[in-house]
C-alpha cells in the first residue's frame, strides 16, 4: 500500500459493560455479582440494556430478553437504569479525550473514535495517548475502557474488541494485511447472521478468501457493499473521524428463530423492540417526527410503513401504540414474518433538561 494511506493514528475507545460498571462502581453490594441494567425481575417484558461480564458468562446479552436472562442465570440482578448519572459519567469521558484531540466522534454514551494524528499535548505516539486515556478513566472515574490503535477507524474497531474487558491492542501498518486475511468474515461491518452464512456458502470464511475475488466479482455476490469489502479487506477505509457527527435515526430490530405467524406474538416482539427503542432515545436526549416500522417476511420481502407526527414524540406508550397501529395496516395475521424493527427519525432539538428528568422516571419494565 501506499505511505500515504498510513498518515492518521485512529484510537478507538469502548468503555467495557459500561452502564453495569457505573452501577458495580456506585453500588459495592452489586461488585462481583451477575446484574443487567434495564429488563424486569419478573421477566414479563423488557429487555436487557447492558449486561455485567459476570452476567456474560451465563450467556446473557444486550437486547436480550428478561425471560430468557432469568433462564440463563435465575440469580441474575436487574438494575433500573439511571441515564442522566450515565450521560455525566460520559461527559467526564468525554473531557479526558479532549486533553489530547478534539477531533471525537462519538457512537454512543460509551464509544467513540479519536483522531490523534496531531494530538493537542504533541506526544506523537497513539498507543501512549491510549495507555494515558485508559489510566485517566481508570484513576479518576474507578472504571475500565478497552482502546484499539490503528491507521483507520475499521481496524482500531475492531482492535477495541480483541482483549475486552480493560483491553488494549495496537495493529501497526505493518500487520494490517495478515490481520485482514485472518479476520471471519462475521467480524466485517455490516456482515450480519445471514449475510455471514451467505458468504460461508460460497466458501468465503475470512478475510484472505474474501481477497481474491475481483471488485467486478464483489459487486456482483454483494451490491454496492461489495466494494467497501473489496477496499476494508486490503486495510483501506478513508472514513474521517467525524467531531460532529449527526444522529440520523435511533432503532432497533430483531430476526426471530422461527417466523411469527399470530398477530399476538408480533405484538410481543415489537413490545421488547420499543422498549429498546426507547431507551436509545433516552440516552441521546432525542425526540423524533416520524416513526418506522420495518416487516420481512419469510421470503424475504421487506415493506416499512411509516406515520409522522406533528411534534417530536419519545415516550413508550406512543411508541409501542404507533407500531402495533402500523403492523395492523398491513393484515399480519397469517402472514409468516422473520423480522420486526422500529425506528424514530426527523429529531427536533435535544429534550430540555426538565423534560428529560421526567422522561428518565419511565420505566423500562
Amino acid at each position: 500500500m501506499a505511505a500515504t494511506e498510513y498518515t492518521r493514528k485512529i484510537i478507538h475507545i469502548d468503555m467495557d459493560a459500561f452502564y453495569a460498571s457505573v452501577e458495580q462502581r456506585d453500588n459495592p453490594e452489586y461488585a462481583g455479582k451477575a446484574i443487567v441494567v434495564g429488563g424486569s425481575p419478573e421477566g414479563r417484558g423488557g429487555v436487557v440494556a447492558t449486561a455485567s461480564y459476570e452476567a456474560r458468562k451465563f450467556g446473557i446479552r444486550s437486547a436480550m430478553s428478561s425471560k430468557i436472562a432469568l433462564q440463563l442465570c435465575p440469580h441474575i440482578i436487574f438494575i433500573r437504569p439511571r441515564f442522566a448519572v450515565y450521560k455525566e459519567v460520559s461527559n467526564k469521558i468525554r473531557e479526558i479525550f479532549s486533553r489530547y484531540t478534539d477531533l471525537i466522534e462519538p457512537l454512543s454514551l460509551d464509544e467513540a473514535y479519536l483522531d490523534v494524528t496531531h494530538d493537542k499535548q504533541g506526544i506523537g505516539s497513539a498507543l501512549e495517548i491510549a495507555k494515558r486515556i485508559r489510566q485517566a478513566i481508570s484513576g479518576e472515574l474507578q472504571l475500565t475502557a478497552s482502546a484499539g490503535v490503528s491507521v483507520n477507524k475499521f481496524v482500531a474497531k475492531i482492535a477495541s474488541d480483541m482483549n475486552k474487558p480493560n483491553g488494549l491492542t495496537f495493529i501497526g501498518p505493518s500487520a494490517i494485511e495478515k490481520f485482514m486475511e485472518e479476520l471471519p468474515v462475521e467480524k466485517f461491518f455490516g456482515v450480519g447472521k445471514v449475510r455471514a452464512e451467505k458468504m460461508k456458502a460460497k466458501g468465503l470464511h475470512k478475510g484472505a478468501d474474501l481477497k481474491k475475488l475481483s471488485l467486478d466479482e464483489m459487486l456482483s455476490h454483494f451490491g454496492k457493499p461489495g466494494q467497501f469489502y473489496y477496499h476494508i479487506v486490503r486495510g483501506i477505509d478513508d472514513r474521517q473521524v467525524q467531531p460532529h457527527r449527526e444522529t440520523k435515526s435511533v432503532g432497533a430490530e430483531d430476526t426471530f428463530l422461527y417466523d411469527l405467524v399470530h398477530i399476538e406474538e408480533m405484538n410481543a416482539e415489537l413490545d421488547k423492540i420499543a422498549k429498546l427503542v426507547h431507551d436509545r432515545l433516552q440516552r441521546h436526549d432525542l425526540k423524533g417526527r416520524t416513526l418506522t416500522l420495518k416487516i420481512k417476511y419469510s421470503d424475504f420481502r421487506v415493506i416499512t410503513r411509516n406515520r409522522s407526527f406533528a411534534n417530536p414524540i419519545n415516550d413508550l406508550e406512543t411508541i409501542e401504540t404507533s407500531a402495533m397501529q402500523l403492523l395492523l395496516s398491513t393484515d399480519p395475521e397469517g402472514k409468516p414474518t422473520r423480522l420486526l424493527g422500529i425506528s424514530l427519525s426527523n429529531f427536533g432539538e435535544p429534550m430540555p433538561k426538565k423534560a428529560k428528568k421526567q422522561d428518565d422516571q419511565l420505566s423500562l419494565f
